[in-house]
């Protein structure tokens, strides 16, 4: 069981519910070691001042804020914890919005799960995650973790509270410049990606089969490596990206594949569907962050 990386509560107008906070993903990476080539020898780090030359212990190191290259601040852990900071042991609801109003480009910033502490809260948490439940919406949260304040989504999730972490505005870089000349798309090659869409939907990401081959694949090189053996050839052959040279080729011959790939046979050669009326261009709405939909607005001062 994941250990508890932060104790408070979840202050919700004037009811208080006791948690905790886990993670709500684990890792499956593997992880290297650096190694001296010539002899496999272990590489390690060491932390020395740049004065004196000690290397130093964990405990001999504080924190400093750098001013400028030869001007240093230092930051003790009383400096911090004397902050007067309301969301210190609090994940404070700032006001709740509509689940979908979110710009998924926000979310990244952690995912947490809320764990009831102690039999007090179990009803004010279950209130909490019913009346959530119950109206589609997510509570906008402020709170304190690995110093400094974070803006999150608190969400039910199945009989639980989770914490999603979302970026601040100002971290969040603009798309403008990521757009690609202006070009045209014909009708039909808007129909014919409609149709491949169709084909290859499903209901949600639980109907997908999809594994990590490239874990896979590695955990095979290390094993035959360990076993002096030569790693067990990978199945299926890598195909190459072809140039596109008739997008609507490429999308008939994507859906006849998606097709046949969910064993669907016969029919002939892949059709597009009509597609339904072009809507009427509407004004570019704002982009909405959690930040901005809140009832009232949250800010945070920008540090040099």
């Amino acid at each position: 069981m994941p250990r508890p990386m932060w104790n408070g509560a979840i202050s919700f107008g004037l009811v208080s519910v006791p948690i905790t906070l886990e993670p709500a993903t684990e890792s499956h990476d593997v992880h290297f070691r650096q190694v001296h080539l010539e002899d496999g020898g272990r590489v390690r780090y060491q932390k020395r001042c740049e004065i004196d030359g000690q290397v130093l212990t964990e405990d001999e190191i504080g924190k400093a804020y750098e001013v400028t290259k030869d001007q240093l601040i230092p930051i003790t852990e009383d400096d911090l914890s004397g902050m007067p900071l309301p969301t210190a042991r609090a994940v404070e609801v700032v006001a709740f919005i509509d689940a979908d109003s979110v710009d998924p480009v926000a979310f990244g910033a952690g995912d947490y799960y809320a764990r009831a502490k102690g039999a007090v809260a179990a009803k004010p948490y279950t209130l909490l995650r019913e009346a959530l439940t119950r109206t589609d919406k997510v509570a906008v949260v402020k709170y304190a973790l690995r110093g400094r304040e974070r803006l999150g989504l608190l969400r039910p999730v199945g009989e639980a509270l989770s914490i999603q972490g979302l970026h601040w505005d100002d971290e969040i870089r603009s798309p403008a410049e990521l757009a690609p000349p202006e070009t045209d798309v014909s009708e039909s090659e808007i129909e014919g990606a409609l149709t491949l869409m169709e084909t290859m939907t499903v209901a949600s990401l639980a109907d997908l089969d999809v594994t990590d081959h490239y874990t896979e694949a590695l955990h095979e090189v290390i094993d035959a490596k360990a076993e002096h053996r030569t790693p067990k050839p990978a199945e299926g052959e890598e195909k190459a990206a072809a140039p596109v040279v008739d997008l609507m080729a490429a999308l008939e011959a994507s859906v006849a594949k998606a097709k046949e790939s969910r064993g669907e046979t016969g029919g002939g050669e892949a059709t597009v569907h009509e597609m339904p009326a072009k809507p009427k261009k509407k004004t570019p709405a704002k982009k909405t962050t959690a930040k901005k939909t809140a009832a009232k607005k949250t800010t945070r001062r920008k540090t040099a």
